[in-house]
């Protein structure tokens, strides 16, 4: 079951935490792995690790809030079965701690490169007659999270760009989806943590940990797990849904 067998996928930002694990277990299950990745040194060492395993992939430098760029990365590419949404940045701060340079950096990125790659992908998938787009949302595409205007506003972007390319590609059987994550261990929060609590680190760590009622973070393998299966042929009746991945912070956080 969920083979990737002679399927391409293109996940964006898979040099490191959820992409890099998604890239890796796609690879294992048999897919063709294409990163797009700012960082190329982050991204040709998974392709190296890839191909370690008897994988096959390469690296695309490209930044997601040029189109054009964009463009010419798939083009080349060819032909995508799959297409993994996942770069993304973050910004800590209310409405009135967020300036117009901090809501178009994270425009740029979040909202404006998912549809960069969703406009350069989806007539690919139609020329193929099918195509699985995951898009990585998060809870806060859903409920209030104190000190993340833009990055909510962003995540909320992603949640409903996946419902309207969902329903307007069932004809050219192309499935969209989206993934909403809880807080998950990855180096992008170790860091966040050790440049915003220098002096408190293990304190925020365990406090992050708790909000979700499970008690502690999601790790990157469990959210590859559930990409695997939604990009996957077992998932062929599910289009148009989002997924929280949130040890319950949605739903039991009362």
């Amino acid at each position: 079951m969920f083979s990737l067998k002679n399927k391409i996928a293109v996940i964006t930002g898979g040099g490191s935490g959820i992409g890099k694990a998604i890239a890796l277990l796609f690879a294992r299950q048999g897919a063709t792995i294409h990163i797009i990745e700012l960082n190329t040194d982050a991204a040709n060492d998974v392709i190296t690790e890839i191909k370690s395993a008897s994988g096959n992939g390469q690296a695309h430098a490209a930044n997601v809030a040029e189109q054009q760029s964009v463009v010419n990365v798939f083009n080349a590419i060819g032909k995508v079965d799959i297409l993994v949404n996942n770069a993304g940045i973050a910004h800590v701060g209310n409405l009135e701690r967020t300036s117009e340079a901090d809501l178009d950096r994270i425009y740029n990125v979040n909202v404006k490169g998912a549809y960069n790659c969703l406009f350069a992908a989806v007539p690919l998938m139609k020329a193929a007659g099918k195509g699985a787009i995951l898009n990585m949302a998060s809870i806060a595409a859903h409920v209030g999270i104190s000190d993340r205007f833009a990055y909510s506003m962003s995540k909320g972007a992603i949640y409903a760009m996946s419902m309207s390319v969902a329903r307007d590609y069932l004809a050219d059987n192309i499935r969209c989806n989206s993934i909403s994550p809880a807080r998950v261990h990855t180096p992008f929060v170790d860091g966040f943590i050790a440049k915003n609590y220098p002096d408190n680190q293990a304190e925020i760590f365990a406090k992050l940990s708790k909000s979700q009622p499970i008690g502690r973070m999601g790790q990157p393998d469990e959210i590859a797990a559930l990409a695997l299966y939604l990009c996957s042929d077992e998932a062929s009746f599910i289009t148009g849904v989002d997924y929280p991945i949130d040890g319950g912070f949605i739903t039991l956080n009362n």
